[in-house]
């Protein structure tokens, strides 16, 4: 490992390390539990560590197995992670009397070591795991280390597509970010307005140009600026567009009221409010193929 890699192992796991809060800790436990006694590690993002409460928000987790068969007893579920990952489900919990409301991923962790790493084209994992996570969870010293190290890879794969996409120099490191974030969220079916890509920068600034800095060594790319186009985005948005419409096809029988936590994300993020019918929450994938295109005209889903 480079002396740039490592910087940036250090930076990870500066906050990857930190003691987790009692309500996510908990929250930790109780998705883990679902999964015994498969589970190799469980890994915090998102809102929940950008300093909003876990009452307020969903809780976002990631839980990591040893294996597929830890991921479900049920083997079209084990096959649907294999093709489409990660799957997707929804948990709640109480702890000191107040409910946790958790939306948890699940995949194996070798896939999810894959799913980082630079030969994989599309960010919707590197993308997430470069920002700033928390291991909350984890079997063991070596499946702690493992996880350092893909999230390190995470952070640099980010930074080596995004770079192209700025203007490229070590001093412009925070533009790299938001530019990376906006090329990736381009890339799904989000209800987030672009200039969510500038908050969560703004969130941990001294975060992301520590990473960013250490990324930029680990890679030893000269500091010239590179093409503004970028390699690969265009693909990488009809790719990703296209998983982003079978995840939430997924995500539609696997979350418990799972179309209503869909409906309730898009208002949330957007503004629009969506209202679902009855029979729109017996036949999800119906009601998608109806209401994606309205949706889409009016700005909430990009």
């Amino acid at each position: 490992m480079t002396t740039g890699s490592q910087d940036l192992r250090d930076v990870v796991a500066s906050t990857a390390l930190k003691v987790p809060a009692p309500s996510l800790a908990m929250a930790a436990r109780h998705v883990a539990a679902l999964h015994a006694p498969d589970v190799a590690a469980v890994l915090a993002y998102g809102s929940v560590l950008r300093s909003e409460a876990a009452t307020d928000t969903l809780i976002d987790l990631y839980v990591l197995t040893g294996s597929l068969e830890g991921v479900s007893a049920n083997r079209m579920s084990r096959l649907a992670c294999r093709l489409v990952p990660p799957n997707v489900a929804y948990a709640e919990t109480m702890h000191d009397g107040v409910r946790l409301r958790i939306k948890y991923a699940v995949l194996p962790i070798d896939l999810f070591v894959r799913a980082v790493a630079p030969a994989t084209t599309n960010p919707y994992f590197w993308a997430r795991f470069a920002q700033p996570c928390r291991i909350v969870h984890a079997a063991s010293q070596a499946v702690q280390n493992r996880v350092l190290d893909a999230l390190a890879m995470a952070a640099t794969t980010f930074i080596a597509a995004a770079r192209p996409l700025a203007a490229g120099t070590p001093e412009n490191i925070l533009e790299i970010w938001r530019e990376g974030f906006r090329a990736t969220y381009r890339t799904e079916l989000r209800s987030e307005s672009e200039h969510r890509a500038d908050h969560i920068v703004e969130s941990n600034p001294g975060y992301y140009a520590s990473a960013g800095h250490a990324a930029l060594a680990a890679l030893d790319v000269p500091g010239q600026p590179l093409s503004a186009t970028g390699p690969g985005w265009a693909s990488r948005r009809r790719r990703g567009r296209m998983l982003s419409m079978l995840r939430l096809m997924k995500a539609a029988f696997t979350f418990t009221a799972g179309a209503d936590y869909l409906a309730w994300k898009i208002t949330r993020h957007s503004g629009v409010e969506v209202r679902l019918k009855p029979w729109q929450r017996r036949h999800p994938i119906v009601a998608a193929v109806i209401l994606l295109p309205a949706l889409m005209r009016k700005g909430a889903v990009r």
